[in-house]
């Protein structure tokens, strides 16, 4: 926790609570500073939003049948509203737009839950991270559950650059070869639009190096004779939930998300390639092809591994899915590399090794 960020405020009845950490509203119709929420089995409900964005707090007791609620607004407008069935105390989470411009996370708990709201206090623990604890919350049933990345994007600002697009043509020759128009793949790449995802040593955006290695990921499988989605193809803002609808409602064989890591500026000694898989053992292979394929044409930077991991779009897809961070851009070994066109054109080539080997060797 940084000491300078780390108030708190109480929800009262009725009233807003406005978070004062430098302050800068957004514009009208930008899109949601609400970038990902989790709560925990602990009773934690945990937030990224846009740096230094405005929040606003509310407390409803139980009226009409309905529980207790609590619920935050944050600037900018969400583009899908939707609900989540919730766990344990937990009734339902909504996610709506209030007004034009806004953006609302209701918890509603279930008939029956008390809550004390002198002893809610909503947290800053950082530009873009809060917790808000619900002190005396009944625990059992409580399952961790949320929507988008909380892990590892907190980093210092650095001025945005874009990184010049890898122009290589497509040459597949050498590829793993499957049956042409069997396999139908999702590749997802992560952030875009006002989202950029980490900003790293000399201001790399995450946005701009996945999206050029997605593109190319899916002209070397088409050149495979691979049916391939995209969740995105430009600089454009996708919710978690559209990019896992859009896997789903099309039937495919595979889904790779693919996202570059980051820590602290202070840490530029953390480097390294890792892949997640949720569950299903299938998962668990096309994690391994993925990270074997990475690994080897990135020497030098080391192994985190093929994890577990809780991310939205690998937890909620329907067949098998990894995410992929192909290095951290705070890293001092990885960031110059990640910067480069020729290390994108080679992970963009190990990613399309990895899926394909997939494909051959384990689809039946």
């Amino acid at each position: 926790m940084l000491a300078s960020w780390s108030r708190g405020w109480t929800l009262a009845a009725g009233a807003a609570l406005q978070v004062h950490l430098l302050m800068v509203a957004l514009p009208a119709r930008a899109a949601s500073a609400l970038a990902a929420w989790a709560f925990t089995e602990q009773g934690v409900l945990q937030l990224r939003t846009s740096r230094n964005a405005r929040l606003e707090a509310f407390y409803q007791q139980p009226s009409d049948g309905r529980g207790t609620r609590v619920w935050i607004d944050f600037p900018g407008e969400l583009r899908f509203p939707r609900k989540l069935v919730g766990r344990g105390a937990i009734k339902e989470i909504r996610l709506g737009k209030p007004r034009p411009g806004a953006t609302r996370l209701v918890v509603e708990f279930q008939p029956g839950v008390e809550l004390e709201p002198s002893q809610l206090k909503l947290r800053g623990t950082s530009p873009d991270r809060w917790e808000l604890r619900f002190q005396g919350l009944p625990t059992r049933g409580l399952d961790d559950f949320g929507e988008g990345d909380l892990t590892g994007r907190s980093t210092a600002w650095r001025p945005p650059s874009r990184i010049v697009p890898s122009q290589a043509p497509v040459n597949p020759a050498g590829l793993p070869t499957v049956k042409r128009g069997r396999y139908r793949v999702v590749i997802d790449p992560g952030h875009g639009g006002p989202d950029p995802g980490a900003v790293g040593i000399g201001g790399l955006r995450e946005t701009d190096v996945v999206l050029d290695v997605s593109l190319q990921v899916a002209a070397l499988l088409r050149a495979r004779g691979v049916d391939v989605r995209m969740t995105r193809t430009s600089e454009i803002d996708v919710d978690l939930p559209p990019r896992v609808n859009l896997a789903n409602r099309s039937g495919a064989t595979a889904f790779v998300s693919i996202h570059a890591n980051a820590l602290s500026m202070s840490r530029p000694d953390v480097n390294g390639i890792e892949t997640f898989f949720f569950s299903d053992p299938r998962s668990g292979r096309l994690a391994s092809y993925l990270q074997q394929q990475m690994m080897a044409v990135s020497p030098g930077t080391p192994n985190r591994g093929v994890r577990r991991g809780r991310f939205f779009v690998i937890r909620r897809s329907a067949m098998p899915s990894a995410l992929v961070e192909m290095g951290f851009v705070t890293g001092e070994i990885d960031a110059p590399r990640l910067a480069r066109a020729d290390h994108r054109r080679r992970l963009a080539l190990a990613i399309a090794a990895g899926i394909l080997n997939y494909l051959k060797f384990e689809v039946k």
